[in-house]
């Protein structure tokens, strides 16, 4: 799994033992973390035939950049297994506080193709998220538990 383009954002899946490793970039914070949703979200289903039903609009709680990414990756899985929401599309906007606004746009899950693992839970081990200028803005490396 790899995306990438002229827009300077993109993912890719890269190679980790029994979990799924997200490595993403963008050129601002809010895109960066759109983009690993987009690869978390590739990593265990093709959702091309997934019809779009509804946009949750969420509040991520303020805190450390490396906090949001993780609230938010916790938020798709959530939603996955709680609620059978499969994300198709996700817009973050800065909130008042250091928070974000987040639009996520759902489909529901039974109409996705699996082409992976499901994921579980988000690991704290080896997290990276920050401005990073060879990346022309903003990357995250993030593994997930399978």
């Amino acid at each position: 799994m790899a995306s990438g383009g002229p827009s300077g954002r993109g993912h890719r899946g890269v190679p980790h033992t029994a979990d799924l490793r997200i490595e993403a970039w963008a050129p601002s914070r809010e895109a960066c973390i759109a983009e690993a949703v987009t690869g978390l979200v590739e990593g265990f289903a093709d959702t091309s035939g997934v019809r779009r039903l509804r946009t949750v609009e969420l509040d991520v709680p303020p805190g450390p950049d490396e906090d949001l990414l993780v609230w938010v990756l916790d938020e798709v899985i959530f939603r996955l297994e709680v609620e059978g929401d499969i994300v198709l599309d996700a817009g973050f906007v800065p909130a008042d506080g250091g928070g974000l606004t987040a639009r996520l746009t759902v489909g529901d899950v039974v109409e996705a193709t699996a082409v992976g693992a499901v994921p579980k839970a988000v690991s704290l081990h080896g997290l990276r998220f920050g401005a990073d200028p060879d990346a022309g803005g903003w990357s995250c490396a993030v593994t997930v538990d399978v």
